[in-house]
Formats: C-alpha cells, sequence, structure tokens
C-alpha cells in the first residue's frame, strides 16, 4: 500500500467568526503528524475536515493528495472513544465496515489482526466484557481492517490508564507503519514520542514545531524526548 502525503489549506468559519483562517497543514507520506493545541482551538475540525465528516463549520480551501488522486474513500479514523457496538462481539465489530457497506467480511484477515492485537483469546467477547485497553486494540484493529492508507487519529488513547497508553502507542506505531497518520493529541509526552512532525494550533494558525533528531516511536525515558515534551507543555501553557 502507497501512502500518499496530504495537504488542507483554507479557512473554517462557525457563523461569521473564523474558527482557523488560511491555514496550511502538511501529512508528510508514510509518517506520523501529531496536533496540539488548547481544548476548542479546532483540531478536531481539521481532523474532520481531512476525514470527510460533519463539522458543523464551512470550510473554504483544498484537501489533496501528493499522488493527484482524491483523498475521499482512503482514510480510516479512529476516535477518543472505542465506540464498539455493543450487541456485537470483537470479531463484529473489527469487520464492522464490511457490514456497514453490505461487502462480505475478510474472515482471514479479521482473524489475523485479531491475534496481531493479542485479542485471539477474546474474539467472542462482547465490549461490556473487556478491559479499557482491550477495548482500544478492538477499535484499533477495526481502523487498520479498513486498509487505508491515510489515518486520522482523534486522541485515542486519552482515557486509558498510563501504562495502558504507552503499550498502545508502540502497538499503533507498529502497526500504522508506512501509513501517513495524524494524531490530535492534547498530551505533550504523547506528540514528544509519535510525532515525525509536531505541529501547534492556537489563535486559529498553525505553527511547525521542531522535532528531535531521533526516530519516533521515541523512547519514554530518553532525555531529547522528555526536553521536547516539557517545551511542548510550556508552549501549550503560554497558549
Amino acid at each position: 500500500m502507497s501512502a500518499p502525503g496530504v495537504t488542507l489549506a483554507g479557512t473554517a468559519r462557525f457563523g461569521g467568526t473564523a474558527l482557523f483562517e488560511d491555514v496550511r497543514l502538511s501529512l508528510a507520506a508514510g509518517q506520523w503528524t501529531c496536533l496540539l493545541g488548547p481544548s476548542g482551538c479546532g483540531k478536531s475540525t481539521l481532523l474532520r475536515l481531512i476525514a470527510g465528516l460533519e463539522t458543523g463549520a464551512a470550510f473554504a480551501g483544498e484537501i489533496a493528495a501528493s499522488d493527484g488522486r482524491p483523498v475521499a474513500g482512503r482514510v480510516a479514523y479512529m476516535a477518543q472513544d472505542d465506540l464498539l457496538m455493543p450487541w456485537l462481539d470483537v470479531a463484529g465489530n473489527v469487520a464492522l465496515g464490511a457490514r456497514l457497506r453490505g461487502e462480505a467480511e475478510d474472515a482471514g484477515r479479521r482473524d489475523a489482526l485479531i491475534a496481531r492485537l493479542g485479542l485471539a483469546d477474546h474474539a467472542h467477547k462482547r465490549p461490556g466484557a473487556l478491559s479499557g485497553g482491550q477495548r482500544q486494540r478492538v477499535a484499533l484493529a477495526r481502523t487498520l481492517m479498513e486498509e487505508r492508507p491515510v489515518v486520522l487519529l482523534d486522541e485515542p488513547f486519552s482515557a486509558l490508564d498510563a501504562r495502558t497508553r504507552v503499550d498502545m502507542q508502540e502497538l499503533a506505531a507498529e502497526t500504522l507503519a508506512g501509513r501517513t497518520v495524524l494524531l490530535v493529541t492534547h498530551d505533550p509526552a504523547e506528540a514528544a514520542r509519535m510525532g515525525d512532525a509536531v505541529w501547534l494550533m492556537e489563535g486559529g494558525a498553525l505553527y511547525a514545531v521542531p522535532v528531535p533528531g531521533s526516530p519516533a516511536i521515541r523512547p519514554v525515558s530518553d532525555p531529547e524526548t522528555l526536553r521536547f515534551g516539557a517545551d511542548l507543555l510550556t508552549r501549550l501553557r503560554a497558549a
């Protein structure tokens, strides 16, 4: 699967008020881009615009892929909440996309993904019988099942405890290798670990933040990563 770069350029307004104006966000092909900013600054709106989802905002601009093909139809989306269907088991939730489109499930690929994410023993359990970390792994498997080259993650790990969050970050980095990923997060430490590129959104504008020289995903205890996370927190507090 060849993953294109994606660029969003334009202005979004709610009524007569600009949420952001003349911004340009570039997602490098096959890399993780992290987007940070205060609550309500427009991060999720940017992500949902790229995903082609309803935002309530009027957008004037362009969303384009580097290969010249449409972005629509090549995007997978994972939300902060796992959004699992409580009446379906793990296998049913992972294959939900095909079911909603009226397509035949690829049971072999579904089961391989479930096993890869350590869920084989839970394949026939419903969400109510799973832990928070297991539910997030099901949501990640469902995202991967869509096999899209562009993946948009809207704070998908924020509700997890610290240990599970780190585990999920590493699992996501492994399973999404080679995809073009946008991660919206409130967590400077997460952006410091995960980002090949990091952008800060404030006051309706976007600012690129220089990242450490070491490749993502970076060790939790790496001094350079810790300094970068602290710098991002300082910038967020100033914003």
